[in-house]
């Protein structure tokens, strides 16, 4: 593990895979979606899907697509792949809206989230969420989980005028928590967005790999929160953590 700098005034985390565990709830939109357009192979789907979305939402980032055009094209692809092909934007609109219903019944935190968050309050860290989520969809997800008390700020990407890994997104978020960049921590899971985007904005990057399958060379990993109260010299809050 890289030398951990000095310990953070200010931490700064990504929402998605990182507190809330988006991956689990977006497989079940997906799901649901394929029992619609009667798409058979989940492995396919999620591996067309996690592309698409990257490709799509990175284009609405830039500001060459709407919100709505992202989520169609992300759709289109889905369906095309089942073998369908020419479907109407109210079509595409209406199954966009069932994967939004079903992932959002399966929101849930990570069960070391609340503590972790809890304890480094509790010592004093001033705490931001910075995503590149949809403002709206990220702030009903904290309020929905309760996790909203625990930070000073939220930083989204369609509020902030730009996206991680821009630097530009990271200076707002050390701004609002009226602290200098280099006072902060960023912890998030995506190494471009959340890794490059901290060392252009002189965060120290903090990846976390929870289910132990990347590997970040060089850049200070953690596999939970609990290890993250520990770099920053706090004991483990989850029970029975070793």
């Amino acid at each position: 593990m890289p030398n951990i700098p000095a310990a953070p005034t200010a931490i700064c985390f990504d929402l998605d895979d990182t507190l809330i565990d988006d991956a689990a709830a977006s497989s079940a939109g997906l799901r649901a979606l394929m029992e619609r357009i009667g798409h058979p192979d989940f492995g396919a789907a999620r591996t067309l899907w996690d592309v698409q979305t990257e490709i799509s939402f990175g284009a609405y980032l830039r500001g060459d697509l709407s919100l709505e055009e992202q989520r169609r094209e992300r759709v289109r692809a889905l369906a095309v792949q089942a073998g369908h092909s020419g479907i109407a934007d109210q079509h595409c609109d209406e199954l966009y809206r069932l994967y939004l219903d079903v992932h959002r019944s399966a929101w849930q935190v990570f069960p070391d989230t609340v503590p972790a968050l809890a304890a480094l309050v509790s010592a004093g860290y001033r705490l931001a969420v910075l995503t590149n989520g949809i403002e709206a969809l990220q702030h009903a997800k904290m309020q929905a989980l309760e996790l909203t008390p625990y930070f000073h700020t939220v930083v989204c990407a369609d509020s902030a005028g730009a996206g991680k890994p821009d630097p530009r997104i990271f200076h707002l978020a050390a701004q609002r928590l009226g602290v200098d960049p280099t006072a902060c921590w960023h912890v998030g899971d995506q190494i471009q967005a959340d890794g490059v985007g901290a060392v252009a904005s002189r965060m120290h990057p903090v990846m976390i790999d929870r289910h132990h399958g990347r590997r970040f060379d060089g850049v200070t990993t953690v596999h939970s929160l609990d290890e993250l109260l520990r770099l920053v010299g706090l004991p483990a809050a989850t029970a029975g953590t070793l």
